[in-house]
């Protein structure tokens, strides 16, 4: 028997409450001019490059055009059987990595879970904690774009809590052997710098976007450390990198951005979208 969904949290604040007008903004985010520029073509290729991808996941009204992107190179090629999301724990409510099993409903419908791969994960410092993702935003705005773009997509909600190198670089141990052969895109859902002069977010966010292009954990999360730069997910992130570092992956930068492309402000919230792909499948997809 399917288990209850987990209902949404910011509809209605982060992105539309009605299905139609939700449908309507994921559209306008990839036609935005920060955005890709046009919706996602219908036909795909017949493979799958992209192995995983970091994502912003603010209001669509700030971050969506930049997150699009990202999905935008995901709408192109063959569907993965399944998504794992890694997400922020904003409210430090859980003990370390918190699971979600049961699915996750938007006004576009609901989001079946991987129960398998659920019960790989669950293991060491990650177990099933449905009360921690209870108000979490972060990967719940990223179901929306997962839904429009991916034919009936079943995922798994991760939340990642700050900690140590050691602790995130265990977690991505748990993550890649649970992952194994399966066929699964990963998302690493994160902001970058909060509230600093654009100037500002444009230097440091790129020093971060930097040890994330180079794959390095370790380097991304002592550069977040030592310039004291405000992103959010350096947990989820430094997760993904941990977990395919041994993969045959090259990074790549999307597009970069920031909240005051949106609307006049003197400080701003800093986003990216990237892309980590396979580098036995030739050069990257050209948009």
């Amino acid at each position: 028997m399917e288990r209850s969904f987990r209902p949404p949290a910011v509809a209605g604040q982060f992105y539309e409450r009605d299905g139609a007008s939700l449908a309507h903004q994921v559209e306008q985010c990839f036609r935005d001019p920060r955005g890709p520029g046009g919706i996602p073509p219908p036909h795909r290729a017949s493979d799958r490059r992209v192995r995983g991808a970091v994502v912003p996941h603010a209001g669509y009204v700030y971050s969506g055009p930049i997150a699009a992107h990202a999905f935008y190179h995901i709408a192109a090629e063959r569907p993965p059987e399944s998504v794992l999301v890694l997400g922020v724990d904003h409210r430090g409510t859980s003990r370390g990595a918190a699971l979600s099993d049961r699915p996750w409903l938007t006004p576009l419908g609901p989001t079946a879970v991987d129960h398998d791969l659920v019960r790989a994960l669950a293991r060491g410092p990650i177990e099933v904690d449905e009360e921690a993702h209870r108000g979490e935003h972060s990967i719940e705005v990223e179901l929306p774009f997962l839904e429009y773009v991916l034919p009936k997509p079943k995922f798994v909600a991760l939340m990642v809590a700050h900690g140590p190198l050691e602790l995130l670089e265990e977690v991505g141990r748990i993550v890649r052997d649970a992952v194994g052969e399966r066929d699964v895109l990963l998302l690493a859902s994160t902001d970058f710098s909060h509230y600093v002069p654009a100037p500002t977010a444009d230097r440091l966010d790129h020093l971060a976007i930097d040890a994330i292009l180079s794959r390095d954990p370790g380097r991304l999360y002592r550069t977040v450390a030592r310039e004291q730069i405000s992103m959010c997910g350096i947990a989820p992130t430094t997760v993904l990198l941990a977990a395919t570092r041994e993969e045959p992956l090259s990074a790549r930068l999307l597009r970069w951005g920031h909240s005051g492309e949106a609307a006049p402000m003197g400080e701003v919230v800093g986003y990216a979208s990237l892309l980590l792909e396979d580098v036995r499948g030739g050069p990257p997809a050209l948009k």
